[in-house]
């Protein structure tokens, strides 16, 4: 995907797109349109094994009791899934805002060197 002045063509559609998300692959860096990073396999992947780890422990921590006490009322029905859903939600959400490419008209330091750019967050230690 090559970064034009508001613009960039996705690496996976070849369509124009004015928000780019950088992907690190085998054959080097791509950049993908929105729709193509939601279904790049590598994410999902990730975002997957995040939400069935972190479901899995909020399920037992919260319906727990009554999973193992036999008390399948339908709330379970909504909760259950539910509590897979927003760990997927929010695991995909932080690696596309990670991945985000700025596509200004003067390149950012972070899109010349692949770095992000300006100072670091953390404070100096004296």
């Amino acid at each position: 995907m090559q970064a034009t002045e508001l613009s960039a063509q996705c690496a996976g559609c070849a369509r124009a797109s004015r928000r780019a998300y950088r992907f690190h692959e085998l054959e080097g860096v791509r950049l993908r349109c929105l729709g193509c990073a939601l279904t790049h396999r590598p994410l999902l992947r990730r975002s997957l094994s995040i939400a069935l780890v972190v479901g899995t422990v909020l399920v037992a921590i919260n319906q727990g009791d009554a999973l193992l006490g036999g008390h399948w009322n339908g709330a379970l029905a909504w909760k259950v899934p539910l509590t897979y859903v927003v760990p997927f939600v929010v695991a995909t959400w932080g690696a596309l805002l990670n991945c985000r490419v700025s596509l200004d008209a003067t390149p950012s330091k972070e899109d010349v060197n692949g770095d992000r750019a300006g100072p670091s967050r953390r404070r100096a230690r004296p």
